[in-house]
Protein backbone atom coordinates (compact mmCIF):
# COMPACT_ATOMS: atom_id res chain seq x y z
CA UNK A 1 0.00 0.00 0.00
CA UNK A 2 1.55 3.52 -1.09
CA UNK A 3 1.67 5.70 1.48
CA UNK A 4 2.27 9.46 1.22
CA UNK A 5 3.65 11.44 4.55
CA UNK A 6 3.51 15.33 4.59
CA UNK A 7 6.06 17.70 6.74
CA UNK A 8 7.17 21.46 7.09
CA UNK A 9 3.89 23.27 7.62
CA UNK A 10 3.73 25.83 10.65
CA UNK A 11 2.63 29.83 11.35
CA UNK A 12 4.69 32.22 8.97
CA UNK A 13 4.64 36.11 8.18
CA UNK A 14 3.92 37.22 5.08
CA UNK A 15 7.12 37.14 2.72
CA UNK A 16 8.58 34.67 4.36
CA UNK A 17 9.50 30.83 2.97
CA UNK A 18 8.48 27.43 3.92
CA UNK A 19 10.01 24.32 2.11
CA UNK A 20 7.52 21.16 2.49
CA UNK A 21 8.30 17.68 1.99
CA UNK A 22 6.29 14.37 1.07
CA UNK A 23 8.13 11.05 2.10
CA UNK A 24 6.49 8.71 -0.51
CA UNK A 25 7.02 4.96 0.63
CA UNK A 26 5.13 1.90 -0.28
CA UNK A 27 5.34 1.93 -3.89
CA UNK A 28 6.99 3.04 -6.74
CA UNK A 29 6.42 6.52 -7.59
CA UNK A 30 8.99 6.57 -10.08
CA UNK A 31 7.15 6.91 -13.55
CA UNK A 32 4.36 8.88 -11.64
CA UNK A 33 3.10 12.54 -11.59
CA UNK A 34 3.13 14.03 -8.36
CA UNK A 35 1.42 17.12 -7.33
CA UNK A 36 0.62 19.03 -4.24
CA UNK A 37 -2.77 20.63 -3.44
CA UNK A 38 -4.10 23.00 -0.85
CA UNK A 39 -7.80 23.33 0.27
CA UNK A 40 -9.33 25.65 2.80
CA UNK A 41 -12.61 24.76 4.97
CA UNK A 42 -15.29 25.69 2.67
CA UNK A 43 -14.00 25.90 -0.51
CA UNK A 44 -12.37 22.83 -3.11
CA UNK A 45 -9.35 21.01 -3.35
CA UNK A 46 -7.09 23.54 -5.87
CA UNK A 47 -4.20 22.70 -7.49
CA UNK A 48 -0.45 23.95 -6.60
CA UNK A 49 1.85 22.43 -8.62
CA UNK A 50 2.97 18.69 -10.41
CA UNK A 51 6.01 17.52 -11.47
CA UNK A 52 6.55 14.43 -13.27
CA UNK A 53 8.88 12.22 -11.81
CA UNK A 54 10.54 10.91 -14.79
CA UNK A 55 12.22 13.61 -16.58
CA UNK A 56 11.59 16.28 -13.91
CA UNK A 57 8.81 18.60 -15.83
CA UNK A 58 6.82 21.04 -13.73
CA UNK A 59 3.61 22.40 -13.63
CA UNK A 60 2.69 25.74 -11.71
CA UNK A 61 -0.77 27.17 -11.29
CA UNK A 62 -0.72 30.73 -12.14
CA UNK A 63 -1.39 31.64 -8.34
CA UNK A 64 2.06 30.48 -7.29
CA UNK A 65 4.28 30.60 -10.16
CA UNK A 66 7.54 32.75 -9.88
CA UNK A 67 7.00 32.07 -5.73
CA UNK A 68 6.73 28.24 -5.67
CA UNK A 69 9.23 25.43 -7.17
CA UNK A 70 8.41 21.74 -6.80
CA UNK A 71 11.07 19.36 -6.83
CA UNK A 72 12.14 15.68 -6.26
CA UNK A 73 15.19 13.88 -4.48
CA UNK A 74 14.54 10.19 -6.40
CA UNK A 75 16.98 8.80 -4.35
CA UNK A 76 14.88 9.96 -1.01
CA UNK A 77 11.82 9.00 -2.92
CA UNK A 78 10.96 12.30 -1.54
CA UNK A 79 8.52 15.62 -3.12
CA UNK A 80 9.57 19.16 -1.87
CA UNK A 81 7.49 22.36 -2.10
CA UNK A 82 9.34 25.12 -1.64
CA UNK A 83 7.56 28.42 -0.79
CA UNK A 84 8.70 31.89 -1.46
CA UNK A 85 7.18 35.07 -1.07
CA UNK A 86 4.18 33.79 0.92
CA UNK A 87 1.04 35.47 0.99
CA UNK A 88 -1.94 35.51 3.60
CA UNK A 89 -4.26 33.93 0.67
CA UNK A 90 -1.89 30.95 0.70
CA UNK A 91 -3.13 29.54 3.89
CA UNK A 92 -4.26 26.17 3.50
CA UNK A 93 -3.73 22.82 4.69
CA UNK A 94 -1.23 21.62 1.69
CA UNK A 95 -1.88 17.85 0.42
CA UNK A 96 0.56 15.72 -2.06
CA UNK A 97 -0.62 13.11 -4.51
CA UNK A 98 0.41 10.56 -6.67
CA UNK A 99 -1.48 10.55 -10.11
CA UNK A 100 -3.41 7.34 -11.43
CA UNK A 101 -1.36 7.35 -14.68
CA UNK A 102 2.62 8.82 -15.40
CA UNK A 103 0.48 11.63 -17.45
CA UNK A 104 -2.95 12.49 -16.07
CA UNK A 105 -5.34 13.70 -18.12
CA UNK A 106 -5.74 16.65 -16.29
CA UNK A 107 -3.01 17.30 -13.92
CA UNK A 108 -4.74 19.63 -12.07
CA UNK A 109 -7.67 18.18 -11.21
CA UNK A 110 -7.87 16.00 -8.00
CA UNK A 111 -9.95 13.38 -9.52
CA UNK A 112 -7.04 12.36 -11.43
CA UNK A 113 -4.85 11.41 -8.35
CA UNK A 114 -5.50 8.46 -6.35
CA UNK A 115 -2.81 8.70 -3.22
CA UNK A 116 -2.69 11.06 -1.30
CA UNK A 117 -0.88 12.59 2.27
CA UNK A 118 -2.78 13.58 5.40
CA UNK A 119 -1.59 17.16 4.79
CA UNK A 120 -0.24 19.83 6.65
CA UNK A 121 -1.07 23.20 7.69
CA UNK A 122 0.16 26.67 6.17
CA UNK A 123 -0.76 29.56 7.77
CA UNK A 124 0.54 32.57 6.65
CA UNK A 125 0.05 36.16 9.31
CA UNK A 126 -0.31 39.38 7.63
Amino acid sequence: QAQLVESGGGLVQAGDSLKLSCAASGRTFSTYTMGWFRQVPGKEREFVAAIRWSGGSTYYADSVKGRFTISRDSAKNTVYLQMNSLKPEDTAVYYCARARTEIPYDRTNPRFYDYWGQGTQVTVSS
